[in-house]
């Protein structure tokens, strides 16, 4: 049977409260937009959103893969909402944000794979907060280049893609990702232009060999990525992959200092981290 394992001692959220979290807990509820905060059930919901701080989810709420890691849930996906670009754009003027942080389900249903929703969306965010910089945690759309390309286009501080885990594990744990896909995607980012920074998170605790994350962090390198998150992989439900085990926090740091050995301008690495966790230090 499988169950969740306990939690570490070291493995601590902050209770969500304060003003700001509730204006935002009310903002998200008020223009029924997603958050991936929510969906993923990320453990720093309290400590961001008490910063008024959150990572927006466009496309909906319902993902047409079927990771075994993530939270999001999995089917078929409602019918696209027009007005998501006008409500998440004027959220996040609302919030005050200065780094706003946007990711996405993977629309695999639809012809441009939802693509015209995130340039409209950026758009939008832009016309309403002309200071603003941008991170957009993309899918991997396939890897078709000319979807890509318009991300690109759109000239966002940050493009991240995650990884998310090592070679071995990819197919048992992302099931219609590719391992080399998103290092290639990665790759095409910053070839197309140097100027944008691109970053990319791998999880840990899944059963993975120390030798495994190293090469992992090797390959990730070689595909010319600014900027590196590692965490703990927690797992959301009893019907998704087991917890292999938890890593201590001097691994992390360990991991930490091999990543800036090796050149990555920023490495986040701890227990809790997630690829938006500090994303407003990583444009600056």
């Amino acid at each position: 049977m499988n169950i969740i394992k306990k939690k570490p001692i070291w493995i601590k959220v902050k209770f969500p409260s304060g003003k700001k979290y509730n204006e935002l807990h009310q903002l998200v509820n008020d223009y029924k937009i997603h958050t991936i905060c929510q969906s993923a059930s990320c453990p720093n919901l309290g400590e961001c959103w008490g910063k008024g701080v959150a990572t927006f989810m466009i496309l909906g709420d319902v993902c047409t893969r079927s990771c075994r890691f993530c939270g999001v849930k999995t089917g078929k996906p409602e019918k696209l909402d027009r007005k998501e670009p006008g409500k998440i754009a004027k959220s996040i003027k609302l919030l005050n944000i200065k780094h706003a942080v946007l990711t996405s389900v993977n629309r695999d249903d639809l012809q441009d794979m939802g693509v015209s929703i995130w340039i409209e969306t950026i758009q939008q965010i832009r016309k309403l907060n002309s200071s603003i910089t941008i991170e957009t945690l993309i899918p991997d759309f396939k890897g078709e280049e000319k979807i890509i390309d318009q991300i690109i286009n759109m000239k966002p501080e940050v493009i991240s893609h995650n990884i998310e885990t090592v070679l071995r594990l990819t197919k048992k744990i992302r099931v219609q990702a590719k391992y080399d896909r998103s290092l290639q995607v990665l790759y095409y980012i910053k070839k197309t232009n140097q100027h944008i920074r691109t970053k990319t998170g791998i999880m840990l605790g899944l059963g993975e060999k120390n030798d495994e994350i190293i090469e992992t962090m090797e390959d990730i390198k070689k595909s010319r990525v600014d900027i590196l998150t590692i965490g703990q992989y927690l797992q959301p439900s009893l019907n998704h992959y087991p917890v292999h085990s938890f890593i201590v926090p001097e691994r992390f740091n360990e991991l930490k200092k091999i990543g800036i050995k090796m050149g990555f301008l920023y490495v986040e690495s701890g227990p809790l981290v997630r690829s938006s966790y500090h994303a407003e230090k990583h444009v600056k």
